[in-house]
């Protein structure tokens, strides 16, 4: 029998109601003949609200404890969600990621998985049972749990699905797929039918919020389907696969603002070998992810001008760092601005189209937003803007590439 596997947001497993909205399309898989494989999220909010009670017991609790706290949310859905199938009537077992083998290295609140071992899953599975997993944790070498950072229920279920070899993987939200752009940002966006694991992972690297970007990656690499729908309706959401023909008539797919990005600028840095190591190994040691990384070489090439960008959530750490970075040199200058925004553009056509980056470049001039930067892929292009005109430049790209017209 093919395997489906569905995964559950926190949204979609809020309360007791939706924890049985989500029960029914379980049944209603097996029913159509499918062995089903459910991955669900903490409901709601209850990891903000763990997160929340270990700060009011310390102040830096320790990464591993914080893992075992967490993990118990999903406990709690997987749990709630096995007993609302078996008062539909039907056979479900709930399971957490250490109890059906999934290894992570050791990485505490950031884990990466290593392996799944699918053999108990799939007895599970051969016996009749609607099997429920717990999204986001899995166990290290030593037993200890660990947990796959936000929107590691995604993770989990493509991983699974890969693993598996299911021939669909669903990843129910709630939203009805995926957007040309945020449609709370830009009423007129329109959603998506079907899009290429490229254009996908690029959008979700460069703020799109719809999964994350890890869970595109095991995608694209282990080819799995992705369906991304509602759990509210049943109308078709977006389809992410393999690029299909036609993709590449469209220049531009979707666009995305990740409204809140800070940058910091080394001015004098000595121009010789091993600056830039020492500068961006400190950042990752305090893993700060880090975007666009500029360096200006001046005065007859004596010293270089280095910046980077960094999202709004590590500003505080990236700062840190740069601080203390700088006291190490002579006569060098940091600076700071934390009031930007990056806006980009995808689109698979971008390999087959010329005059793509002008005709981004001439939307935003005529709405008299300035450029601060400019980075590009083979299908991106992204652009810092102030943080005020952030979302006026989304609108006005957006309307430039006719994103509201169907193709």
């Amino acid at each position: 029998m093919p395997i489906i596997v569905q995964k559950f947001g926190g949204t979609s497993v809020a309360d007791a109601h939706r924890v049985h909205l989500a029960a029914r399309r379980a049944v209603r898989a097996k029913l159509a003949g499918k062995q089903v494989v459910l991955v669900v999220s903490a409901m709601g909010d209850t990891t903000d609200r763990l997160v929340e009670l270990a700060g009011q017991v310390s102040r830096r609790p320790a990464k591993r404890e914080l893992d075992v706290l967490v993990s118990t949310g999903e406990q709690v859905s997987i749990a709630l969600m096995a007993m609302a199938i078996h008062e539909a009537g039907y056979e479900a077992v709930s399971v957490t990621g250490a109890q059906i083998g999934l290894l992570t290295d050791g990485v505490h609140t950031e884990a990466r998985i290593r392996s799944i071992d699918t053999a108990r899953i799939r007895k599970m599975l051969d016996r009749g049972k609607i099997v429920i997993v717990a999204g986001f944790q899995g166990v290290d070498d030593n037993l200890n749990i660990t947990t796959l950072g936000r929107g590691g229920s995604d993770t989990t279920a493509v991983a699974l699905a890969a693993a598996l070899r299911a021939e669909m993987c669903e990843i129910y939200t709630d939203v009805d797929g995926v957007y040309t752009a945020d449609p709370r940002r830009v009423p007129t966006a329109r959603r998506i039918e079907a899009i290429s694991y490229e254009e996908m992972l690029e959008l979700a690297g460069l703020g799109a919020q719809v999964m994350h970007p890890r869970s595109i990656e095991i995608g694209k690499k282990y080819e799995v389907k992705i369906h991304v729908r509602s759990s509210f309706t049943d109308t078709p959401g977006t389809l992410i696969m393999n690029e299909v023909p036609g993709m590449e008539e469209v220049a531009v797919s979707g666009a995305t603002l990740k409204p809140d990005v800070g940058r910091i600028t080394f001015i004098g840095l000595p121009n010789r070998p091993g600056i830039a190591a020492e500068i961006f190994g400190q950042i990752a040691d305090r893993r700060v992810m880090v975007d666009d990384i500029i360096q200006n070489v001046t005065h007859q090439g004596q010293m270089v001008s280095v910046s980077f960008t960094v999202d709004g959530k590590d500003v505080g750490a990236a700062q840190a760092v740069a601080e203390s970075l700088a006291q190490h040199f002579t006569n060098v200058a940091v600076e700071f601005d934390f009031q930007l925004s990056r806006l980009s553009i995808v689109g698979l056509g971008m390999r087959a189209h010329s005059g793509v980056a002008a005709k981004m470049f001439k939307a935003l001039a005529d709405q008299n937003i300035n450029i601060e930067n400019v980075s590009t892929s083979e299908i991106a292009i992204s652009v810092l803007v102030r943080r005020d005109d952030g979302e006026r430049a989304l609108n006005a790209v957006h309307q430039a590439f006719e994103l509201d017209k169907s193709t």
